[in-house]
């Protein structure tokens, strides 16, 4: 009796675990933990640069996600807008520095086992808007980008929890002006580096 109740449970549980299996698609939403690139910045005409490496900052997302299920892998692309933020010291001055994007991964997954899977794939990011708190900013020298994706996730019935490390591959300065105090002029990085920590429903 003990070991069909037994049997019984893990059927249960693998049925729960795999009910997020299979080709479909459903929303998604999340948590992150973003450092954007250096920030070099100089005051008056014949200021020295001075480098300042990011705080890292908490950020968010949400989106949609659609997913091809094949027998030991899967391609999942999604569709998510971004807002991630970092700190600076601007002569002196603590200021934050806010970037949002849409974000297009296309992850190739491979499953592991039970409910358990893995991914990576390349992040196609476009910049809606950058903001350097108190400062004139630039739009940044490029609009599309493209970064990397890594990481792991489980699925526990419709419900898929996954953490991932997303990094951009270059580069992507924005120049900015400050009036403020003296004439601060320099430029930042916005290429992202963060851990993110997502959600996902199946619809």
């Amino acid at each position: 009796m003990k070991k069909t109740l037994l049997i019984a449970a893990v059927c249960l549980m693998g049925t729960a675990a795999f009910a997020q299996s299979g080709t479909g698609f459903g929303i998604k939403a999340g948590l992150s933990y973003n450092k954007n690139g250096d920030l070099i910045s100089s005051v008056g005409d014949a200021g020295q640069n001075i480098t300042e490496g990011a705080e890292g900052k908490a950020g968010y997302h949400f989106g949609f996600w659609g997913k091809l299920d094949f027998p030991k892998i899967y391609l999942r692309p999604e569709l998510v807008y971004t807002r991630t933020q970092s700190n600076y010291d601007v002569s002196g001055e603590s200021r934050d520095y806010d970037v949002s994007r849409l974000d297009l991964p296309v992850l190739l997954g491979y499953k592991l086992v039970g409910p358990l899977h893995v991914f990576a794939g390349p992040a196609f990011q476009y910049t809606l808007s950058n903001d350097l708190e108190g400062v004139n900013i630039d739009d940044v020298e490029n609009d599309f980008t493209v970064g990397l994706n890594i990481g792991a996730g489980v699925n526990l019935g419709k419900l898929g929890l996954d953490v991932r490390y997303e990094r951009g591959f270059s580069k992507n300065e924005a120049n900015f002006i400050s009036n403020n105090i003296a004439d601060i002029e320099g430029r930042v990085d916005s290429r992202p580096s963060q851990v993110i920590f997502a959600a996902s429903l199946k619809l």
